[in-house]
């Protein structure tokens, strides 16, 4: 019997890590129904047996549990609550789980109107990128009431490696704010080594080897620094999903009169590149905002 045998989960945005995620569910037995903005996505994963539906409405009416993995705020307020959107199809007792990166004041008002028609909500944003969406390998950070995060484990178990109920709804926006600050920080920290050490005529990926064995060693030197002495940049994490992350992540500090000076930094660089034209491309490449003769 696989995990989610008989499970019906709906599942609604099919980008570069719902996609991935959606069909590990299929994979782990789950009876998936299916909607995405742009239908391309959807067609394609029909051919592998997903039902679809026309609208998340459609895609509420005939689920039990509801991930979301959109790309934004709006848009999962959109999904939620707009024309034809989840809310009106749901039904009482059914679980509506955002896996995407969302603002936390925003999640915690959609959790109270959803509970209003007894709707349970959860927070479970992710780390881990396209690989680990795609190997599983996820690490989710899950905010909600416990009969609820007990409900979904089945499913965190299937997408992800690591699992952490970080607390009560908001508090797993929280964490994912905490995680794209480190990671938008090494990624400017790493792009900052290396084009200092191609600067000075010295291999990078000599000194990123160096560097493996030692205390500045990390998942971001390890893949993102590979990119970027590959220069290959196919997105797994676009710059504008880093950038918009930044901002919600500064506006939670903003909100607690805290001042995060380095990762307001961290994102103006990343608006540098967004206004180059390189909004699409991985966030790794940050690094072509310095001058190097790899360039």
């Amino acid at each position: 019997m696989t995990p989610l045998e008989h499970d019906r989960i709906g599942f609604i945005g099919l980008g570069l890590m719902g996609r991935p995620m959606c069909l590990n569910l299929h994979r782990a037995g789950a009876r998936l129904v299916i909607h995405n903005r742009s239908r391309t996505a959807v067609d394609q994963l029909i051919r592998d047996g997903i039902e679809p539906a026309d609208s998340p409405a459609g895609v509420a009416r005939r689920a039990e549990t509801v991930v979301l993995m959109v790309s934004d705020t709006p848009a999962v307020e959109q999904v939620l609550f707009g024309s034809n959107g989840l809310a009106d199809g749901l039904q009482s007792g059914t679980l509506v789980i955002d896996m995407g990166t969302t603002a936390v004041a925003a999640t915690r008002k959609f959790a109270a109107r959803l509970q209003q028609s007894g709707v349970d909500f959860i927070d479970a944003p992710v780390s881990g990128g396209q690989i680990g969406a795609r190997d599983a390998s996820l690490a989710i950070m899950a905010g909600g009431s416990v009969a609820a995060i007990e409900r979904a484990r089945p499913l965190f178990d299937v997408l992800g490696k690591t699992f952490t109920h970080v607390g009560a709804v908001g508090a797993g926006q929280v964490a994912k704010a905490a995680n794209q600050v480190i990671v938008g920080l090494n990624i400017g920290a790493v792009a900052e080594a290396l084009a200092l050490a191609e600067s000075a005529g010295v291999d990078p990926a000599k000194v990123r080897q160096a560097l493996l064995g030692g205390f500045a060693a990390s998942r971001i030197l390890e893949v993102h620094g590979q990119r970027m002495i590959d220069r290959s940049f196919a997105p797994g994490g676009k710059v504008t999903t880093q950038h918009k992350d930044l901002s919600q992540a500064l506006d939670l500090a903003a909100s607690r009169h805290l001042e995060l000076p380095a990762t307001r930094l961290n994102m103006a660089l990343y608006q540098r590149l967004i206004e180059a034209g390189d909004g699409t491309l991985d966030h790794s490449a940050l690094i072509r905002l310095y001058k190097t003769t790899a360039d």
